[in-house]
C-alpha cells in the first residue's frame, strides 16, 4: 500500500518525533522500545505501516534489526534494560516483527514455541504482575495481550490449524459474555471498549473483531456476530467513524475523531473479506459433502 498524498503530513509528523525519546528510532538512550506511546519504537512502526510505508523501507529494516537485538535465545524479548521480562513484552515485539514480514524468521519460530509453552490454562496469556491487587478475576489471562498474541499467530502457519489457538479464541469469545475486567491487568468490556478506536491500540471492539475475523473458530460463533453487528451499526455511509483516538494523534488526518476514516474502513473491509471467505469455504464444503 503506497502512502496516499493526503497522509504525507502524518508520516512526516511521526518521522519528526524520531529522536524525541532521546535516541534514534523513537527509543530511549537505554533502548526502551515501548517508551513514549503512541510514539514509541513499536507503535511508531505500526503507525508507519498503517500509513503505507513498505516493510522493505531501509528505516523499517533498521527498526527490525533494533527489535531483534532485544531477542533472547529462549524466544523472549527484553524491551527495557531493567526489570522483568513479561509475556506482553514478547507478544508486542513479535507482533511488530510479524507485521514487518518476519513471521518465518528462525528466531520468531522459537518465540512462537515459547508462547505456546507459557499459555495459561484458560487458553490465554497473562503476566504474574498484580498492579491492581489480587482477586478472583486475576486468576484469568489478560484479554488484551491474548488478542495481540492471536494477531501474531495469524501471520503464521499455525492459523486455523493449532488447537491451542482455538482455546485462545474461545477465551476471547467468552470474555464477550463475561464483560467484566479479567486478568491481572483488569481488561474489561465497558463503555470505552465499545467505542471504535482507530488506529488500533487499546483493547476495543474494532481490533477485537478485526483479529478474531481471521480465525474460523470465531467466525462461526454467535458471540462474534453479536459483537460484529454492534460495530456494523456504527457505520456511517458504510464507513468506520473514529469514536476514540489517542489524544496525541488528534491532529492527524487519517484518524480524526468523529469523522469517517478511509484507512479504518479498509480494516473493516478486511473483516468483511474474512467473513466472506468463511462463507465460501462453507459453501464449498457443503457442496463436496453433497457430492459424496
Amino acid at each position: 500500500m503506497a502512502i496516499v498524498q493526503q497522509y504525507q503530513s502524518d508520516v512526516a509528523a511521526i518521522l519528526a518525533k524520531r529522536y524525541d525519546n532521546g535516541a534514534d528510532y523513537w527509543t530511549t538512550p537505554d533502548k526502551r522500545l515501548s517508551k513514549g506511546s503512541p510514539f514509541s519504537t513499536l507503535m511508531s512502526t505500526l503507525l508507519l505501516l498503517e500509513l503505507g510505508l513498505e516493510p522493505s523501507e531501509p528505516l523499517l529494516e533498521e527498526i527490525a534489526d533494533l527489535i531483534f537485538s532485544t531477542w533472547r535465545e529462549d524466544g523472549r524479548f527484553k524491551l527495557s534494560p531493567q526489570g522483568a521480562i513479561y509475556p506482553c513484552h514478547t507478544i508486542n515485539a513479535a507482533n511488530v516483527l510479524c507485521h514487518l514480514g518476519y513471521a518465518t524468521d528462525s528466531r520468531l519460530q522459537k518465540t512462537f514455541r515459547h508462547l505456546f509453552d507459557i499459555q495459561h490454562s484458560d487458553g490465554g496469556w497473562r503476566c504474574n504482575k498484580f498492579s491492581f491487587g489480587r482477586g478472583p478475576e486475576t486468576d484469568f489471562s489478560n484479554p488484551g495481550p491474548t488478542l495481540t498474541a492471536l494477531n501474531v499467530f495469524r501471520f503464521t502457519s499455525f492459523l486455523n490449524k493449532e488447537p491451542a489457538l482455538d482455546r485462545a479464541v474461545e477465551f476471547m469469545l467468552e470474555h464477550w459474555t463475561i464483560r467484566k475486567p479479567l486478568g491481572p491487568c483488569h481488561y474489561g468490556m465497558g463503555t470505552l471498549f465499545m467505542q471504535a478506536e482507530y488506529p488500533f491500540g487499546n483493547y476495543n471492539l474494532f481490533i477485537y473483531l478485526y483479529v478474531l475475523s481471521f480465525y474460523n473458530r470465531a467466525k462461526e460463533d454467535k458471540r462474534f456476530h453479536e459483537a460484529f453487528n454492534i460495530l456494523k451499526s456504527k457505520l456511517v455511509d458504510g464507513k468506520i467513524v473514529v469514536e476514540r483516538v489517542n489524544p496525541k494523534l488528534a491532529g492527524f488526518a487519517f484518524c480524526k475523531k468523529g469523522e469517517p476514516s478511509e484507512l479504518g474502513t479498509k480494516r473493516y473491509h478486511e473483516i468483511l473479506e474474512n467473513l466472506n471467505e468463511g462463507k465460501e469455504s462453507e459453501i464449498i464444503g457443503n457442496y463436496q459433502r453433497s457430492a459424496l
